[in-house]
């Protein structure tokens, strides 16, 4: 359980890292092109200063969360503490998208397989902690 809790922690942070540093810094164009078929040159100046600020800034607190996962792993898997806050961070992300099934609609097979590889990550993850994270060890 433990190099699965470890793998699944890695590959999520990882990509969290990566995609939060890319569309925050590097080129959120190419993000709306391939993720969501959008390109925004074709927005009205308003509407695509708005939505790459929000997206930028989103994508910023999504590198945020895994530079500091990265910094603190230690922390969360030995930590109770730590461990609930990371669990639920990213159970946060995996309700938000289950929420988006339900309320808007069926999302492209790629954001299906990011649910799916999310919600088992934050279940080995939590499975980790139920067998070896104490309660005192806070």
């Amino acid at each position: 359980m433990t190099i699965l809790s470890y793998f699944f922690f890695y590959t999520y942070i990882g990509l969290v890292i990566i995609a939060g540093f890319w569309g925050a810094f590097i080129n959120p164009y190419f993000d709306f092109k391939q993720l969501f078929h959008l390109d925004p040159s074709t927005l009205p100046d308003y509407s695509r200063i708005n939505i790459l600020s929000q997206y930028r800034f989103l994508r910023a607190l999504e590198l945020g969360f895994g530079l500091f996962s990265v910094m603190y792993v230690k922390y969360i898997f030995t930590k109770r503490s730590f461990n609930m806050l990371f669990l639920i961070i990213m159970g946060s992300g995996v309700m938000a998208r289950i929420l988006s099934l339900v309320v808007d609609g069926r999302p492209s097979n790629l954001f299906l397989f990011f649910l799916t590889y999310e919600f088992i990550g934050l279940l080995v993850i939590f499975a980790y902690r139920k067998k070896n994270i104490a309660a005192y060890a806070s």
